[in-house]
């Protein structure tokens, strides 16, 4: 099993991705992190949900659904960190892989990697005490018909949390902004801002929302994540688009572009 919370501080990757807002995050190995990069910084990303849903949610035993894990370090990180039981949902990384990532980690017995498409969950109606999605929700959530029925596998006053790639406000017109036009992806109109979350989780009373609100300056830690991945990874991929990603988020200096933490609960009756 290898020590994924030895790290040290004074190395200079470490010292680098050490953010005094992230203390939980920073014990873990930044190399362990890169490594396993699938976009913005999930550890960052989650210890900044994790006070939203509230320790009564994540309590230790409770029944945690990971929606869109990537590479499961999200999942590893709630067992270790809160001592709940994880089922690490994806559909691109197989479960195989994840498992042992997991293992690795020594959160086997807490962590059950799954393989299922986000509209077609293997689970029961109130299996889970909370669900928590981070950077993935984004992809599939914008859906009028989603979150209530993804709703119904929360116990009654169950919460679901999710950190999104997110805009500051809605974009008008058809056209994103002119300074973004070399950079935008057709994708990134599934980016809303907190507000236009708020809104659309509230519509339906699926849950009553708690939380929808925006990263402070998390464009600056979005960047600097994106400019060690480009340096540090070894693979292709991770590298290429975070050198795009780095060198858009510079153009865009948080005008537009950042993150959005949206929480709410399942009503009890």
């Amino acid at each position: 099993m290898s020590d994924i919370t030895s790290n040290t501080p004074h190395e200079p990757l470490a010292s680098r991705l050490t953010l005094p807002r992230y203390p939980r995050s920073s014990a873990y190995d930044a190399r362990w992190a890169v490594e396993n990069a699938m976009g913005p910084h999930p550890l960052w990303l989650l210890e900044w949900l994790a006070p939203a849903l509230g320790l009564d949610t994540l309590r230790p035993g409770a029944r945690v659904l990971d929606l869109g894990c990537g590479r499961a370090m999200t999942s590893v990180f709630l067992a270790r960190e809160y001592d709940v039981q994880v089922v690490a949902h994806d559909l691109w990384i197989t479960p195989d892989e994840n498992a042992r990532r997991i293992a690795a980690a020594g959160v086997a017995d807490r962590v059950l990697p799954v393989r299922a498409e986000a509209h077609d969950l293997p689970f029961g109606e109130e299996s889970f005490d909370a669900i928590v999605s981070v950077d993935a929700y984004q992809y599939f959530g914008t859906d009028d018909l989603y979150l209530p029925t993804l709703a119904r596998l929360l116990r009654p006053g169950g919460r679901i949390g999710v950190v999104v790639p997110a805009l500051a406000a809605e974009i008008e017109g058809s056209e994103p902004p002119e300074h973004l036009e070399p950079f935008w992806d057709p994708a990134f109109w599934c980016f809303h801002s907190p507000a236009w979350w708020r809104r659309h989780w509230t519509r339906g009373a699926a849950v009553e929302v708690e939380t929808a609100d925006w990263l402070a300056d998390g464009w600056r830690e979005w960047l600097l994540w994106c400019d060690v991945v480009a340096e540090e990874s070894t693979e292709e991929f991770p590298v290429r688009a975070s050198r795009e990603s780095a060198e858009m988020l510079r153009v865009d200096r948080g005008r537009t572009l950042g993150f959005a933490r949206v929480v709410g609960r399942r009503p009890t009756a």
